[in-house]
């Protein structure tokens, strides 16, 4: 762990009301580790609503144990008002608005910028993240770089700001850079900015919004600020769906069905499409001589170890489970995009910020970093671990020649 010179990497993706579920490893993380221990990741990278837990736990790096409770402190104790304004008069106000949108055409003075008013996030966050903290704690070592990845809508490029050690470079690659910056909370925002559902926020002269949108490259961040070991939580389980009879009639996808996967793919698809890419330039390197010019420090090809955490049960299930809790004026606004049945459940699950919810994530979060007990202390501990550990048959399906 800390000073026995591996560079570890936690990286957090998006998944609004999923975030939850990170909570939960990040508990069975601290179980782990020595009582008072300091943050045992030295890089930390987030996006979107992983950028959000990203930021509590940079800002705390001193105690994880502290960091990680009051992590879950925040998530134990979420509604949905916390994060979006759920008044009936709002919610009617932006439903009105959309319509006279619509209808004029989008030719008026004052057109809506997001279905949600995440005001109460905004004044939540300002409260529970200390930015000056966070350079606290790069300076006391307890950090090596804490990254948030926004996109900048108008020149269509995923932006990672990241605040870190000083030697610490920015980088460019087609569609996608590394900025360094004095984090704040707009950053943080800007990342959790859902396109459509929350407004983008204005950043050296872009509107900047979920980092999701046009982040092709996840692990990417990480690498750059010299991580070795990857520990990434997912907030979608793998098991495919079953195939529908032959004789199967599904009804037609609504709005909210088709919002939800498109969320769906935003938050995971490219993750493991960088997971893939990373395996097999494990696999080529290990078939290199050692002391080949491509092998060698930061900057150069090297081997990356990956631990990777995805949830054992179906979120979906859970957040039908869970959705009577919502305001009455949020689940009409959902039943209105056809977002209250089982096809638009991956959309209520992004937003289904209440504490019934968001504790059962966090329990089978840490139940499920708990069971892989053995993986997570080889990550945390041992001089050498797996290339990648992941649960079956995701990770038979990304080791696979390809």
């Amino acid at each position: 762990m800390a000073g026995d010179g591996i560079r570890r990497a936690l990286i957090l993706p998006g998944g609004g009301a999923r975030g939850a579920y990170q909570v939960g490893v990040l508990q069975a993380v601290a179980a782990l580790l020595p009582r008072g221990a300091r943050n045992p990741f030295g890089v930390i990278t987030g996006t979107s609503a992983g950028a959000i837990n990203a930021a509590v736990l940079a800002a705390r790096a001193r105690r994880f144990e502290v960091a990680s409770r009051e992590l879950a402190e925040v998530w134990r104790n979420f509604r949905a008002h916390h994060v979006y304004r759920t008044d009936t008069r709002t919610m009617l106000r932006s439903s009105l608005r959309w319509l006279a949108t619509l209808v004029a055409g989008g030719i008026g003075r004052h057109n809506p910028k997001s279905l949600l008013d995440y005001s109460p996030l905004e004044a939540l966050l300002a409260r529970e993240i200390s930015f000056p903290r966070i350079a606290e704690s790069l300076r006391r070592g307890e950090l090596d770089a804490l990254a948030v990845t926004t996109t900048a809508y108008g020149v269509g490029r995923s932006v990672t700001f990241f605040q870190g050690r000083p030697e610490l470079m920015g980088w460019q690659r087609a569609r996608r850079a590394g900025v360094a910056v004095d984090l704040s909370l707009e950053h943080v925002l800007a990342s959790a900015a859902v396109p459509l559902v929350f407004p983008p926020v204005w950043i050296d002269g872009q509107w900047h919004g979920d980092g999701a949108v046009r982040q092709s490259a996840p692990l990417s961040a990480a690498i750059h600020l010299g991580a070795q070991r990857l520990c990434v939580v997912g907030i979608r389980d793998e098991k495919p769906d079953p195939e529908p009879a032959a004789d199967a009639n599904p009804p037609y996808p609504g709005f909210g069905e088709l919002a939800g996967y498109l969320l769906d793919s935003l938050f995971m698809d490219s993750l493991y499409a960088d997971l893939e890419r990373l395996t097999r330039i494990n696999r080529m390197l290990a078939q290199l001589p050692p002391g080949t010019a491509l092998q060698g420090p930061p900057g150069r090809l090297r081997r990356i170890d990956t631990l990777l955490f995805t949830p054992s049960h179906d979120i979906r299930d859970i957040a039908q489970r869970h959705a009577g809790e919502l305001p009455r004026s949020v689940r009409a606004l959902l039943r209105g995009v056809g977002a209250s049945n089982r096809g638009g459940a991956q959309l209520l699950s992004y937003l289904l910020f209440e504490s019934g919810f968001t504790r059962e994530l966090m329990a089978l979060g840490y139940e499920d970093a708990m069971a892989r007990r053995d993986e997570l202390e080889a990550f945390l501990f041992a001089e050498e671990m797996a290339e990648l550990e992941a649960p079956e048959p995701l990770r038979r399906g990304l080791l696979e020649e390809t």
